[in-house]
């Protein structure tokens, strides 16, 4: 019966919250909730493989889950999905969905995630339990924290490394600031792929 309210309640918004999870979920606890952002600023590789500048809007959801368990390893976090349009834009041009995790036994957050162009990265690192600025990583070639994509994306624009900062700046807003590395084919230089957004509780 409480899947079926939960389901309800975030069809139509509603903010249904477990305390025992809440409780457990450390530095991620003020993250979870519905959330809305317009003042995004994207910069990417453009089509012709220069640079392109775009504002976004985006609505995020995170959903408190836990415990999860890896036999001894106990994990709560936040399953989360993520839809961004750019301004004056009908349909999205960008989603991901996945997990940010706490593991209070190893102090660690982690972001596994996938995204709908043959993307997925699980990002990770040391955070404080109290912590409202933390930084997770993920890197080419690690078997922790690392990445990977689809063939056209290794040989055209290949990810090699990705950092996301987190700030909490109230019980109602936090920001992000998202760096993603690509080696693009024919470039020496790495191409910085950034995304920063603040996002208000709705």
């Amino acid at each position: 019966m409480l899947i079926v309210q939960k389901q309800i309640a975030l069809q139509k918004g509603v903010k249904i919250m477990d305390k025992n999870i809440l409780k457990n979920l450390g530095p991620l606890a003020s993250m979870a909730g519905i959330w809305e952002g317009s003042h995004g600023d994207d910069v990417a590789p453009s089509d012709d493989r220069g640079i392109a500048k775009n504002k976004y809007r985006e609505r995020m959801t995170l959903e408190p889950i836990g415990p999860v368990t890896n036999h001894e390893q106990v994990l709560y976090g936040l399953k989360y999905f993520t839809t961004a349009w750019r301004i004056g834009e009908q349909s999205p041009y960008h989603e991901d969905m996945g997990y940010w995790l706490w593991d209070v036994q190893t102090s660690q957050v982690i972001k596994c995630f996938v995204i709908p162009r043959g993307i997925s990265i699980v990002a990770g690192g040391t955070v404080k339990l109290d912590a409202k600025s933390f930084t997770i990583s993920a890197n080419e070639g690690s078997g922790t924290y690392g990445l990977c994509h689809n063939i056209f994306l290794e040989k055209e624009f290949k990810i090699t490394g990705f950092d996301l900062t987190i700030n909490i700046l109230g019980p109602n807003s936090f920001g992000y600031d998202q760096d993603t590395k690509i080696k693009i084919n024919g470039k020496l230089d790495i191409f910085h792929h950034r995304d920063k957004n603040t996002l208000n509780r709705i």
